[in-house]
């Protein structure tokens, strides 16, 4: 296809293509004449990615070209596709201070026999939130968690089965990434409203 065509499929105006080729995001397409390229669906799946990294996610052009790199190191492993694509991987480990709270996610992540690496953000974002938790009284321990991790792994069983289907490891990250990014506000109205309905279930009089 050429370069109008990319930009109509993908929905990514020919400015923002021609800047991602110069950024080296995208790679540029096969020239056919002096002045003008060829463009296939490879191009089209990884343009579509970078769409969802820099639009859904929020990664500057910088992480995203790094991310894109670190995807191509080895496509075939899924499982480490999309770790990166959602942010479950970090490109460069950073140290956690040990803290009573890290110690409680440890406990909890052992105690749901999950399989997390030791480095992911996840881990210092749960311990930061359980400490303020703790400090405001609301909760005693990681203990008060483990229901809503039930709530969670049931979530992202859910979440995982959506890509069942998909082979093309640029594909299975951009559908990760928007899955998780954009259903996120979903979840959390879905739960409002659960939460409404639970009180008047039991509060309201009628």
């Amino acid at each position: 296809m050429r370069l109008a065509e990319l930009s109509r499929h993908s929905g990514v105006s020919v400015a923002s293509i021609k800047y991602y080729i110069r950024e080296g995001l995208l790679p540029p397409g096969r020239l056919v004449t002096a002045t003008q390229a060829e463009y296939d669906e490879h191009h089209l799946r990884r343009l579509r990615l970078i769409r969802a990294l820099i639009g859904a996610r929020g990664l500057s052009v910088s992480t995203t070209r790094e991310l894109l790199a670190a995807l191509s190191e080895d496509p075939e492993d899924i499982h480490r596709v999309l770790g990166l694509a959602l942010g479950a991987i970090r490109l460069a480990d950073e140290p956690q201070e040990d803290s009573a709270e890290l110690a409680g996610v440890d406990a909890l992540v052992e105690e749901m026999g999950w399989q997390v690496h030791g480095a992911a953000p996840a881990r210092a974002d749960l311990a930061e939130t359980l400490a303020t938790l703790r400090r405001l009284g609301a909760v005693e321990d990681w203990r008060a968690l483990l229901p809503y991790a039930e709530l969670a792994e049931r979530t992202a069983a859910l979440d995982l089965d959506q890509l069942g289907g998909v082979e093309d490891p640029l594909e299975l990250a951009e559908r990760a990434v928007l899955l998780t990014v954009l259903l996120e506000p979903a979840l959390l109205a879905l739960r409002r409203m659960a939460q409404e309905h639970e009180s008047a279930r039991r509060y309201s009089d009628g």
